[in-house]
């Protein structure tokens, strides 16, 4: 290759890379947002519009930028809460916030206290906050900051309690916050028989990191909402727990087990598809389009010698050949994409004595000759005996 990979500069690898990250968080985000076919839509038109430009169809193009600008602010409009959180977790990444750090042993009496509500047939709705901010997704609600008791509970979640049909926001071994009013999700299909609880908690489990914890008034059983998924625990004495220590560990406070196989191969699918993409678009717009020019070395070869005539040296027998034009394309040639041929002269002139003749270059490729270093070659040509004569 004339430009290897090697000569690429560190700021155009870390231009690649940062873009390639960027990438694979909007495919991860389409994924999650179930928008995988509506994305791989746009990319096919984005290639289409790759192809407009390097045809120069100029119309076509034309209409593709104003279909993409009209589309930006489409997009800011319909996805602008899911925007908001976008923002707001790169924010917490940067800021490395992390949630309280809850005891052992208040896990456990939150998890008596549940078991016992869901026994009695007792409604309530619990909040453990995650990396995320939520006060923008909350309403209402009475500041009480007070140490988590199985007996405070209790007389919040009691039917006759003024707090009782609100949400209860955990601090770590904290009670920040009673009787708050979450967002209501609409995703009927997953509230099924649920009630105003269910909505509330999937509603907020689909805005952000958040786990809640729901006790279904009619039906005595324990629910959990998370990353927009509500599901009923078969199980709440066992599966409390590992909810709970789940959910600490998504959110930072201790170390993860790890990431299964299927969702390892799927990241690194999806990495490496952004990580092309990346590319593509740096050698289509960034410093892949930048013109530039390399000097190569090429052989010299001569053609159509007299009959007669042997060729004994060729001096130089290389010549130095300098080209001009896109990176992109300087990545993708090979010197053996230029030719560069002396066209034997008739034998007078070869009798005249002469030996020095212009070399010509031709080739395959987009790029342009600019310079041929030396422009003339000595030829050491031998008349044959039979010629002689």
């Amino acid at each position: 290759m004339l430009l290897s990979l090697s000569e690429i500069s560190f700021t155009d690898a870390v231009d690649v890379g940062v873009v390639g990250l960027l990438l694979w968080a909007l495919i991860a985000w389409s994924r999650r947002m179930q928008a995988n076919l509506a994305l791989i839509g746009l990319a096919f038109l984005g290639l289409l519009y790759l192809i407009a430009l390097q045809l120069e169809l100029q119309l076509t193009a034309w209409i593709f930028q104003g279909f993409f600008a009209i589309l930006v602010i489409l997009l800011v409009v319909v996805f602008q809460e899911d925007l908001r959180r976008l923002f707001e977790q790169i924010a917490v990444l940067g800021l490395r916030r992390r949630p309280a750090r809850q005891e052992e042993g208040g896990r456990g009496m939150i998890i008596r206290t549940l078991l016992q509500l869901a026994r009695n047939h007792t409604g309530a709705l619990l909040i453990l906050p995650g990396r995320e901010p939520l006060e923008r997704h909350l309403q209402g609600g009475v500041d009480l900051d007070a140490a988590i008791s199985e007996e405070l509970l209790l007389s919040i979640f009691d039917p006759h309690s003024p707090g009782h049909d609100g949400a209860i926001l955990l601090q770590g071994d904290r009670l920040a916050r009673f009787g708050v009013h979450l967002p209501l999700s609409d995703d009927h299909a997953q509230i099924g028989s649920g009630g105003t609880r269910h909505a509330a908690a999937l509603g907020l489990a689909e805005l952000s990191d958040a786990l809640c914890v729901v006790v279904s008034e009619e039906r005595g059983t324990i629910s959990v909402a998370s990353q927009g998924l509500l599901r009923v625990l078969e199980d709440p004495q066992g599966q409390l727990l590992d909810e709970l220590q789940q959910h600490l560990d998504r959110r930072g406070t201790r170390n993860t087990s790890g990431i299964r196989r299927p969702q390892l191969r799927r990241r690194l699918l999806e990495g490496g598809a952004a990580l092309v993409l990346a590319l593509a678009c740096w050698m289509a717009f960034g410093p892949g389009s930048t013109v530039d020019q390399v000097s190569l070395e090429v052989p010299v070869t001569v053609e159509n010698m007299p009959v007669g005539y042997t060729l004994e040296r060729v001096k130089p027998e290389v010549v130095s050949v300098t080209v001009s034009g896109p990176r992109r394309e300087l990545l993708l040639a090979q010197a053996s994409d230029f030719h560069v041929t002396i066209d034997a002269p008739p034998p007078v002139l070869l009798e005249l004595g002469r030996r020095t003749f212009a070399v010509s270059v031709s080739h395959s490729t987009g790029l342009e000759v600019i310079e041929v270093e030396p422009g003339d070659v000595f030829l050491s040509v031998r008349r044959t005996p039979a010629a002689s004569r």
